[in-house]
């Protein structure tokens, strides 16, 4: 076989990340990260509003650096031998395009405007509009919310549109079209200037914007003229067609093969949601949830057709066939924050620190910034590693973990979080406990949730910075779940699953399966169940859900 490497970028929340494989075995000959530096910034968002955009710019100059550095660790004849890339991207975040296919944040008119730029997957700004769509959408005969759950989310592609025609009619009406991140940078790299040549995949089109195979595809022009007649002008701009993540959307264009060092016949695959990617990188195989851990989670599922019977999984984030191996129904869950919600606890901890040191450390004292800096990387692991040595009670300290709303089981931003049995002797400790607690017993409903309708879970694959970082999370969600979890080898499935995809699109292997096997690096870690702790964890997670419930009442 003939030597050949393949490209994989993979967009996060905050950076991009690039790796170049040997697609023999897998093995890593390139890697770089770059952040997002208008991100990095704070720019375009409002918290308290729920908005997070992020400008286009930070896209492109993330992906020309990243992919440069990454090339620039190989030979010549290593780049002259590469022969395909493939991008993952978070999910949904669409953007507004002009009919060029560019965002229209590119242009001098709408170049500092949010709502020109891409809606980031956590924006919530369009609460108001979901719950417009849940609504409506009681008002026909077929139930076409059937596929990704019963319910839409705050978080998803038309709900985000809908939100930017009530808020910002000129940026509404200079769009052409609204594009996934993961359909746009594919297209970035052919170099195109004609939007319709833009090829849009299943993976977020099924998870996030309601096509459905079984359906024929998007709903039809009716529904979208009943939540908001302005909504089909942009409908009709999107193509019913869809493509998996093993497909060719072209080839890299003659600018970038310039800008890179790379050949102008170099393949460039069909996006997908970077979540589903890292499950393809993980090994994902029917009978695991594959569960990326970092800020939030997203909890994926692959199952044979036969298996599920026909049966539509209700409470998720969607079934599609083919959106992570094409081979299965592709499952998605999760949980809206997972490592935000330590994140939380930790600003908090560490607010009257900052506060009180802003003015020695505008000083220039680099003891102060040191002392600072140490506090800032240990806390968490101190707290982690002082909570191990805490025995867990029935009348512990009781968290929930809904700190951005419940994406699963039946999806609803509106929620919040909880924390109570607080007394006088309530440490720093324990409310880290109950945190931790909250959010695997978060984990545990899902588990629980798709396992009622059917689909069996035994196992739990972990990737994603918690997963290979926190041993005592690792733990405590093996025992919550009472299931055995594997921590994948790689520290970049998502990327590393990209490059699975490049390989299979180039016809190096035949199917995506078998690309998974030969550049798969397998699992590093197993963290077992310890049987002692089933029976508290059960009475406290009866005690978790009594609580959900009323909160839900509020």
């Amino acid at each position: 076989m003939k030597q050949t490497y393949v490209i994989g970028v993979d967009f996060g929340t905050d950076s991009s990340r690039a790796l170049l494989v040997d697609t023999s075995n897998g093995e890593v000959l390139g890697s770089a990260v770059s952040p997002f530096k208008r991100w990095k910034e704070g720019k375009y968002c409002d918290p308290k509003l729920s908005q997070f955009r992020q400008h286009p710019l930070d896209y492109i100059e993330s992906i020309e650096e990243c992919l440069k550095s990454c090339l620039s660790q190989v030979s010549f004849e290593v780049k002259s031998q590469v022969v395909a890339i493939s991008i993952d991207a978070t999910g949904s975040t669409p953007v507004a395009i002009d009919q060029k296919g560019q965002p229209l944040a590119l242009s001098s008119k709408f170049s500092e405007n949010p709502n020109a730029m891409f809606f980031l997957w956590k924006d919530h700004s369009s609460i108001k509009e979901v719950e417009e769509i849940n609504r409506k959408a009681k008002d026909f005969d077929v139930n076409y919310l059937s596929y990704c759950g019963g319910a839409y989310s705050s978080e998803w592609f038309w709900s985000k549109l809908l939100h930017l025609a009530r808020t910002d009619q000129d940026v509404f009406d200079a769009a052409y079209s609204w594009v996934e991140q993961s359909d746009w940078l594919p297209y970035l790299l052919t170099g195109h200037q004609d939007a319709t040549l833009i090829k849009r995949n299943v993976c977020a089109a099924g998870h996030k914007a309601l096509w459905a195979e079984e359906l024929g595809g998007y709903p039809p022009e009716a529904f979208f003229d009943h939540l908001d007649p302005k909504l089909n002008r942009i409908y009709k701009s999107i193509d019913q067609k869809v493509y998996t993540a093993d497909e060719v959307v072209g080839n890299l264009s003659g600018e970038w093969a310039e800008k890179l060092g790379l050949r102008e016949d170099v393949l460039i695959t069909v996006g997908a949601i970077d979540a589903h990617v890292g499950a393809i990188g993980a090994e994902i195989e029917p009978g695991f949830m594959c569960k990326v851990m970092g800020t939030s989670t997203c909890d994926m599922m692959v199952i044979e057709k036969e298996d599920l019977k026909d049966k539509l999984v209700q409470g998720i984030c969607g079934q599609v066939q083919g959106s992570i191996v094409p081979q299965y129904i592709g499952l998605e869950a999760g949980q809206s924050a997972f490592g935000d919600v330590y994140n939380w606890l930790k600003n908090l901890l560490l607010w009257p620190m900052r506060n009180s040191l802003r003015s020695s450390a505008s000083s220039g004292s680099q003891a102060v910034l040191d002392f600072k800096e140490e506090l800032e990387d240990n806390l968490l692991s101190d707290l982690s590693e002082l909570a191990k040595q805490q025995p867990v009670t029935e009348n512990s300290e009781l968290a929930l973990d809904w700190f951005n709303g419940r994406r699963t089981p039946n999806v609803d931003p509106s929620l919040t979080a909880a924390l109570v049995n607080l007394d006088l002797g309530s440490s720093p400790v324990n409310i880290f406990q109950a945190l931790v607690e909250a959010t695997c017993f978060g984990s545990r409903a899902i588990v629980e949730h798709v396992e009622e309708q059917g689909v069996p879970i035994k196992g739990v694959i972990g990737i994603g910075g918690i997963a290979k970082k926190s041993e005592y999370v690792m733990q405590t969600l093996a025992d919550v779940l009472q299931r055995p979890i594997k921590v994948h080898r790689s520290d970049e499935t998502c990327a590393l699953g990209a490059c699975m995809l490049a390989a299979t699109a180039a016809g190096v292997y035949p199917t995506l399966s078998e690309a998974m096997k030969g550049m798969g690096s397998g699992f590093e870690k197993e963290y077992l169940p310890n049987p002692e702790m089933k029976d508290i964890y059960d009475i406290r997670y009866k005690k978790y859900n009594t609580l959900g419930s009323a909160i839900n009442k509020l």
